[in-house]
């Protein structure tokens, strides 16, 4: 196999062919959009979906799915923001317990569909009506402000040239960085792709399917914790609406990234790639003035085109 096919081959190659054609089609139709400033703002538009895609990304490889990521973290953000806010609670104190809410959502999920064998698309479709009712029951449908300065802290900014850069950008991607060494460095990761491959195969092996499926739910949902506190610094407040498409967001990232939908292939960084083409896309569109609406219908497009891509190599693969 020469150089090229080799290049041509890796999951990562259509990502970033995406990238490259998107960044040039907008940068020829905005003069604004090949700046530092809207590099950016793009950046800290996808954190949020890019951090819950994370997550997601684990789940997916194991051939499950999570619907439920964007209403965890919801409720999330509203139990933080409340705990520190009408509860006068230190804000360290009331970030570790949303964490420790949304890892046991996790945990839950995890739970049901390991020991029960529930599928995941019904266990986690279920669990976001539980998480979304939670989040507008505990919030009584009140938006949550006056936040300290503490939960704030990651949407400050800090100057690299000419560009403000926000602590919760960088905090996204050394997310990326710890989950790609986990997943290609570590037993832990080569154990999560085995399951994705052939679970009756990884558990042949000596792998314990249950104890892997618990473990990578388990922490999407931590993972969907720091996507909520992403959201706190982000935007300055608790919002109870806020997360609704979000899980799906997450999904459209990661499957744009070039992870199977069919578990077993693929890598976070894809999904980062995959969260940056739909942060590109709708930035260059906003630039140009196109209605959102163009936007969803785009994204959409793509979404369908990277699956049936996935189901063609995979095809060619038997």
């Amino acid at each position: 196999m020469s150089a090229l096919t080799r290049i041509v081959s890796l999951p990562s190659f259509g990502p970033i062919v995406a990238i490259v054609i998107a960044v040039v089609f907008f940068a020829s139709q905005s003069d604004r959009f090949l700046t530092g400033g809207n590099f950016s703002l793009i950046v800290q538009q996808v954190m949020v979906v890019g951090t819950l895609a994370i997550g997601q990304t684990l789940i997916i490889l194991t051939a499950g799915i999570d619907l439920s990521n964007g209403a965890v973290m919801a409720l999330g953000n509203i139990v933080i923001t409340k705990l520190a806010v009408d509860s006068g609670m230190p804000p360290l104190l009331a970030i570790a317990l949303g964490l420790a809410l949304t890892a046991g959502f996790g945990l839950l999920n995890g739970s049901l569909v390991s020991f029960l064998r529930l599928p995941p698309f019904i266990v986690t479709l279920g669990m976001y009506g539980i998480a979304f009712a939670l989040t507008h029951i505990y919030s009584q449908e009140q938006t949550i402000s006056g936040l300290p300065d503490a939960l704030t802290y990651l949407g400050k900014t800090f100057p690299v040239g000419d560009t403000d850069i926000t602590y919760g950008s960088v905090a996204m991607l050394i997310l990326f960085a710890v989950a790609w060494y986990v997943l290609r460095q570590t037993a832990a990761g080569r154990h999560i792709y085995a399951v994705g491959n052939n679970p009756e195969a990884a558990r042949l092996t000596g792998i314990d399917t249950r104890r892997v499926l618990l473990g990578v739910y388990t922490a999407a949902g931590l993972i969907y914790g720091l996507a909520a506190l992403l959201l706190v610094a982000r935007t300055g407040v608790g919002d109870p609406n806020t997360g609704q498409t979000d899980n799906l967001d997450s999904i459209t990232a990661v499957v744009l990234g070039g992870t199977s939908l069919f578990g077993g292939r693929g890598s976070v960084i894809g999904t980062l790639l995959g969260a940056m083409i739909v942060g590109i896309i709708r930035n260059g569109l906003q630039l140009m003035g196109v209605a959102s609406i163009y936007q969803t219908l785009i994204t959409g497009v793509l979404v369908i085109a990277a699956v049936a891509i996935d189901q063609f190599n995979r095809g060619r693969q038997r």
